[in-house]
């Protein structure tokens, strides 16, 4: 019997031992990803196009017309507003994004909380690159714009996109990869570690990298606090964003 009570005491033991040898084994915390809004292009192959991001802010309850021949999505940095098109309204608050389709008749409407503040992709045909967007009494400055047209689009579909990523602290750099299409990044919070050609650059909030599909590159992230950005993204239907470099031919 007492070989017996010492046994149980042992394997009690043991069993109390193992949720703290898992919690020191756990796993990193997970790189998030929320796709917030997106669509589907039909063949950009046929015209040039570009990527272009302006920051756009208006007095609370102002209206402004949007002008642009192009495919954009708005986010919301401050604020909130209304889009009305095509007979609809939709209402985007801090943190939210709204597809805004090209050559359809869109207004803007600063909500009545205070001042409206947000950045507004777009992928613009290289006839419009130049073409003023929304309307006074909005605010607007432009940001980015590619330097070129951007290369390497194939004829076929093409799947466009602004999705936020959040990286967690500590974490390390990335395997090197490029993209199938390009992307642009619109860092929101926290400070990245970006390589390219073996080369290392802190960018911080506000920060906007532009990677075309020709770019190798990683990234992680250092510092203590979650780096938080914005991904608008193109790549062609049905492949992945992501390519590691080791596949590239």
């Amino acid at each position: 019997m007492r070989l017996s009570i010492i046994g149980l005491v042992l394997l009690l033991a043991a069993a109390a031992a193992v949720p703290a040898t898992a919690q020191s084994q756990s796993a990193a915390p997970a790189v998030g990803r929320t796709v917030l809004a997106g669509t589907k292009l039909p063949d950009l192959a046929t015209a040039p196009v570009y990527f272009r991001v302006i920051s756009v802010t208006m007095p609370a309850r102002a209206t402004s017309h949007l002008t642009a021949a192009a495919n954009g999505i708005l986010y919301q940095l401050a604020g909130s507003a209304e889009i009305t098109a095509a007979g609809e309204t939709k209402t985007v608050v801090t943190g939210e994004a709204l597809l805004i389709a090209a050559e359809r008749e869109t207004l803007l409407k600063a909500g009545g909380d205070g001042p409206s503040r947000s950045l507004h992709f777009l992928l613009i045909p290289a006839a419009s690159v130049n073409t003023p967007v929304e309307t006074e009494p909005a605010v607007v400055t432009e940001l980015f714009r590619s330097p070129e047209p951007i290369p390497g689009l194939k004829p076929g579909a093409y799947e466009l996109n602004l999705t936020r990523v959040t990286f967690p602290p500590q974490m390390p750099s990335n395997p090197p990869h490029h993209r199938s299409g390009a992307a642009l990044y619109y860092i929101l919070a926290g400070t990245g570690a970006n390589t390219v050609a073996g080369s290392t650059a802190e960018k911080g909030q506000g920060s906007l990298i532009y990677e075309p599909s020709s770019l190798v590159h990683q990234w992680g992230n250092p510092g203590s606090e979650p780096l938080t950005f914005l991904a608008f993204n193109l790549n062609p239907e049905g492949v992945p964003a992501v390519v590691m470099a080791s596949a590239a031919k």
